[in-house]
């Protein structure tokens, strides 16, 4: 039985991972801020050194952007130290490294989607913590999985639940018409982790929903398919609601697994049914 030491379990993504994991299947170590502080090198390598996983993921982050440019030196010591600590321990135990990382790390001026082999260059203190972390990944660590993924949502708080939440409210959605992404459910995108980390095939992977489409286009896709008559108001990033500091395109380009034509995700919009249908 494989061992996998889940940290940032309680998170959206970590939750995705944690249902799908079939504990006859697997021994599963479940951990967060509360259980384990991955900043801590100490306690990491303690951790990992007493169970020995066979497969590390590392969903664990501080992911909201404005708190990110407010507090750079938390951002960058559990992005990217914790990142690195992570990696030391998964080198030291030769387990693999299953590391989820963001469209953030691109800038989104080139206004054509990003692949794999396209040089990051965040604007953002998160994106830059993000890729920090990716650095560290690399360095420290040869058996690795680095995923980037765009506008995912799972079982918490997020955009599709404040669009349906304030919509229902009968509140005017001010939503953001220049900003471009791949909406990706948490599901799918762990439904990739799952399948890749029993894998060789390590690297850096774009795994997102197909398709391309604004936050306004989003938001106008969830009221469809939830039946809700709402309010969207057209706006400006800096006029919208629910939006962040966050570049204007970060469409990613999923080439590698094109390359390796193996693995298929659904349309965003196709992704966004099946999460509603299970969240209802």
């Amino acid at each position: 039985m494989l061992k996998v030491w889940l940290n940032g379990y309680s998170g959206q993504i970590g939750q995705a991972i944690n249902k799908l994991l079939d504990p006859l299947q697997y021994e599963i170590f479940c951990t967060d801020k509360d259980e384990l502080d991955i900043t801590n090198v100490d306690s990491v390598m303690s951790f990992g050194e007493i169970n020995r996983p066979d497969i590390i993921i590392n969903c664990a982050g501080m992911t909201n952007v404005d708190e990110c440019e407010e507090n750079k030196e938390e951002a960058f010591r559990v992005n990217a130290i914790g990142a690195r600590n992570l990696s030391i321990i998964a080198g030291k135990i030769s387990a693999k490294l299953v590391h989820i990382s963001t469209d953030d790390i691109f800038n989104g001026t080139k206004e054509k989607p990003f692949d794999e082999f396209d040089e990051p260059n965040p604007s953002t203190v998160y994106g830059k913590s993000k890729l920090a972390g990716e650095r560290y990944v690399k360095e420290f660590t040869r058996k690795h999985f680095i995923i980037r993924s765009s506008w995912v949502y799972g079982y918490k708080e997020n955009f599709v639940t404040k669009v349906i939440r304030t919509a229902k409210n009968g509140e005017v959605l001010k939503i953001a018409n220049d900003q471009y992404g791949s909406p990706t459910s948490a599901h799918e995108l762990a439904q990739f982790i799952l399948y890749i980390m029993n894998t060789n095939e390590y690297g850096t992977y774009h795994m997102t929903c197909l398709g391309v489409c604004s936050r306004e286009e989003f938001a106008k896709e969830i009221l469809k398919q939830c039946n809700i008559d709402g309010i969207i108001q057209s706006v400006s990033t800096k006029q919208a609601d629910f939006t962040s500091k966050h570049p204007s395109y970060t469409v990613l380009d999923d080439l590698i697994l094109r390359i390796l034509n193996d693995y298929q995700a659904p349309t965003w919009q196709e992704a966004l049914k099946d999460y509603l249908k299970e969240v209802k």
